[in-house]
């Protein structure tokens, strides 16, 4: 579902405190992701676009094509009641999102850390 219909299928979400943890989120393929949690929901979900294309025009220009809302793709990835317990699952977040393959230790974190 696009961020749209996220948003629109519960109204908690829009009026809701919601914690951002990153823009720059990727996976092995290059893809990047947005990491967010919703106060009022407890969800943790993830808004994923896909690269934009790029290209060089005739004068050597590199230029990218803009993403439509449309093309981010959001997925709640786990339920997480409680601000301090989802800054406690991340805690460290800010140095490994820089990294290759990052999601794999976001990844690694919601097997791994039990949350009530």
């Amino acid at each position: 579902m696009d961020i749209e219909e996220f948003y629109d299928a519960d109204e908690r979400r829009r009026s809701s405190d919601e914690l951002q943890f990153g823009q720059d989120w990727h996976d092995a393929h290059g893809r990047r992701y947005e990491l967010n949690w919703i106060e009022d929901t407890g969800e943790l979900y993830v808004m994923r676009d896909d690269p934009p294309p790029i290209w060089s025009d005739p004068f050597g220009d590199v230029v990218s094509v803009p993403v439509d809302t449309d093309d981010l793709g959001v997925r709640v990835l786990k339920l997480v009641h409680g601000r301090e317990q989802v800054l406690d699952l991340l805690a460290g977040w800010e140095q490994v999102m820089a990294q290759r393959d990052s999601i794999a230790w976001l990844i690694d974190r919601l097997r791994s850390t039990r949350t009530t």
